[in-house]
């Protein structure tokens, strides 16, 4: 159900932030969720911020930058291209931006790490430069496709080279001149969107993009925040190639991706009540309260606000009882990184899921429909793997009890997947091991710490 609660009944917690590093979770069994929490900054905000400050003229400060791997990724990139950068310090950056043609050649090649938005955002970017680079990142990132940017790229003009199976690294070299293009992308992609408007800033003539459902719509934002005119009409977005984008503050709501593991943790976990402060709801990104509003979860949105163009809530979730869903398919695009913690929330349920038309899940930091299967099957949950989605069979029958047993899960170096097994724990009798989390500090540095706090019983281990 959905409640109308006053903000004065959301309780109050002060959360520990400090990371604690470790290869490993443990996490005992059982327990609630209490509190007030702030999760880090949105990390799509935070790499767009650096992305487009730095081709700015003047000077862009951000604040709730995220100081996680990937958006750090992009911050040391732009460094190494020229432009100067102070932070982060406390969430805040000030970047003096070098107009869109004052980037200058690295010396080495460009290490993206774990971040898929990195690579795919800068190959856009970078294509309309007269100077070569080199994009690289680690096996995980090296194994994930990267043709759905690189045909329509080429397309533009832009001459970059890929492996033989169409992965990084990416070698772009200075092309003749992009041209726009007139794009229909065949599956909804908020990167493949975002690298051609990045690349159309640098082409002749105008460069459009027509998406076959809603995806995020961070970068047209914040070009409009930063000066730079685009054109929305329904599914598609235009811009005219050769203006200039003018610095701008960049205020940089909290990550729901990374408060989605709270709003599934307090939903399943009985006695739970938790405020989540300040988190980013773009109409493009609140598929995960969508889908838990349809499962029966108490979701209460309180002191809407716009902040730095972007809209935000303090969310209030409590403890409810879950049913299973169809998840509707335009919901798919709007939860795309949420859904391993929507998998748990499944789990918890009373009755079947049923995910269709997410093949975008199969090719992320992991196969994250397999991997997920994988370890609700060590945690004796029912789940059918499909070719693009998954059948959960919810255990929520047994009422506000334990669920599963507890249990030792690979999360094959998955951030998103390492994090949504940790809140499993709350449903389980015996202790929950989650191997290979290292990658958490990708998008959620410290969060091991703020979890504890809010009543997670979770150690790190090396």
């Amino acid at each position: 159900m959905v409640s109308e609660l006053p903000p004065e009944e959301c309780l109050t917690l002060s959360p520990e932030t400090a990371p604690v590093p470790g290869l490993r979770y443990v996490v005992t069994a059982g327990g609630s969720l209490i509190g007030r929490v702030r999760v880090p900054g949105d990390k799509s905000i935070s790499h767009r911020a650096i992305m487009l400050g730095a081709i700015a003229d003047g000077e862009t400060h951000v604040s709730g930058f995220l100081e996680g791997a990937d958006s750090l990724a992009t911050l040391a990139a732009f460094r190494a291209m020229g432009v100067v950068i102070d932070g982060p310090a406390f969430g805040r950056v000030r970047i003096e931006g070098v107009g869109l043609h004052g980037l200058k050649a690295p010396e080495a090649a460009l290490n993206m790490g774990n971040s898929g938005t990195s690579m795919r955002l800068l190959s856009g970017l970078l294509a309309g430069q007269r100077f070569a680079t080199t994009l690289t990142g680690d096996a995980s990132l090296s194994r994930r496709p990267m043709q759905r940017v690189t045909e329509p790229l080429t397309r533009m003009g832009a001459r970059i080279g890929t492996s033989a199976q169409g992965t990084a690294p990416l070698h772009i070299t200075p092309a003749d001149g992009l041209v726009g293009i007139d794009y229909a992308m065949p599956v909804a992609s908020a990167q493949v969107k975002s690298s051609l408007l990045l690349a159309g800033l640098y082409a002749q003539g105008q460069t459009c993009v027509t998406e076959p459902a809603p995806t995020r719509d961070h970068t047209e934002r914040m070009l409009t925040a930063f000066g730079y005119r685009v054109h929305r009409s329904g599914p598609r977005v235009c811009l005219q190639g050769g203006e200039r984008l003018n610095a701008a503050p960049i205020s940089v709501p909290a990550d729901i991706s990374s408060a989605a593991f709270f709003l599934v943790g307090a939903s399943i976990a009985p006695g739970s009540n938790v405020t989540l402060e300040q988190v980013g709801i773009n109409p493009t990104r609140i598929g995960v309260i969508n889908i838990l509003r349809s499962m029966g979860a108490d979701l209460t949105l309180i002191n809407a606000r716009a902040l730095g163009g972007e809209p935000v809530a303090d969310i209030c979730v409590r403890s409810a009882t879950l049913r299973g869903t169809v998840i509707l398919a335009d919901q798919v695009p709007l939860a795309i990184d949420e859904f391993p913690a929507l998998f748990i929330a499944a789990a918890c349920a009373d009755g079947e899921t049923l995910l269709t038309g997410a093949e975008e899940l199969r090719v992320k930091e992991s196969d994250r429909i397999a991997v997920m299967a994988a370890g609700l099957a060590a945690l004796g949950i029912e789940a059918e793997v499909l070719p693009d989605g998954i059948r959960i069979q919810g255990r929520g029958e047994a009422g506000g009890g334990a669920l599963w047993d507890g249990g030792r899960v690979d999360s094959h170096g998955d951030h998103r997947i390492a994090m949504a097994f940790a809140m499993a724990a709350l449903r389980a009798t015996g202790p929950v091991e989650i191997l290979d989390c290292a990658n958490v500090n990708t998008s959620f540095p410290g969060f091991a710490g703020i979890a504890a706090s809010a009543g997670l019983g979770i150690l790190e281990q090396a």
